[in-house]
């Protein structure tokens, strides 16, 4: 594909149902878009909320069924947190980050999952599920939920697009929550200027645009929290095929000077 760009069009899929265990999200988001007289094109990417491909997948935990270890425990009261949530959370964590014990802050827990992500609470969230009785986790391997959702799309339609699945995250140094993508296949995640030449002929030496966190980003505007559009399209961006999924985002620890 061409780098030129001449516009970038996102187009909320609206109506997607409650997703259940075993879903085909393929064929709801097929439904959905027909229903919106939306044509699915080579070229577009589909932006996924990670809830609904937790949810599929049956990436959930009932509180009710969680015994919490003595750590757990403790940790739930120095965090002022729930000491099953506690407990699904650690089995999750690869290793603890940061946790802030001041009750202004309700007790922050930073932690890196097994995939690698680096995030609050391991990616757990009680939100838009049951009413806060059940818990979602982050997918397995978000990686593979992509590319299965990109094959899937190619056997229904025929189309060669490309998906991202996106989570929520704070950021150090900066106020807010934002989309980055933890699952990406069909388009490599990163774009690489180095030894190009800018507008002024300079030479760049070190940059590298995390594209498929800025087109999660961009799927945020029409995906809200609140909106119930866990599904967005956007088009008109020309991406590179390829590439080895969001596992290319996460930096290298010799590389981190943060660790």
């Amino acid at each position: 594909m061409s780098s030129s760009i001449n516009s970038v069009s996102i187009i909320p899929v609206i109506g997607i149902p409650e997703i259940q265990p075993g879903d085909n999200l393929v064929s709801v988001v097929i439904e959905a878009t027909r229903k919106n007289n939306i044509s699915i094109i080579s070229g577009d990417i589909i932006v996924f909320a990670q809830k609904i491909v937790s949810k599929s997948e049956g990436r959930i935990v009932k509180l009710s069924d969680v015994s919490p270890s003595s750590f757990a425990i403790s940790l739930g009261k120095t965090l002022h947190k729930d000491p099953r949530i506690m407990e699904v959370i650690l089995g999750e964590t690869k290793r603890i980050v940061k946790m802030d014990r001041e009750e202004s802050c309700k007790g922050r827990f930073i932690v890196e999952t097994h995939i690698g992500v680096i995030c609050a609470n391991a990616g757990i969230d009680a939100s838009n599920v049951s009413g806060g009785d059940t818990i979602t986790l982050l997918p397995v391997d978000p990686d593979t939920s992509a590319r299965k959702l990109v094959e899937g799309f190619k056997k229904e339609l025929g189309v060669e697009v490309a998906v991202v699945i996106t989570d929520t995250v704070g950021r150090p140094w900066r106020q807010g929550l934002t989309e980055i993508a933890i699952g990406c296949w069909g388009m490599k995640p990163l774009k690489d200027y180095k030894g190009k030449k800018d507008s002024k002929g300079y030479e760049l030496r070190a940059t590298v645009l995390a594209i498929a966190d800025e087109i999660a980003g961009a799927a945020g505007l029409v995906m809200g929290k609140t909106d119930s559009i866990p599904v967005a399209i956007v088009r008109g961006y020309r991406y590179e095929p390829g590439g080895k999924g969001a596992r290319e985002l996460i930096r290298n620890p010799e590389e981190d000077l943060f660790r």
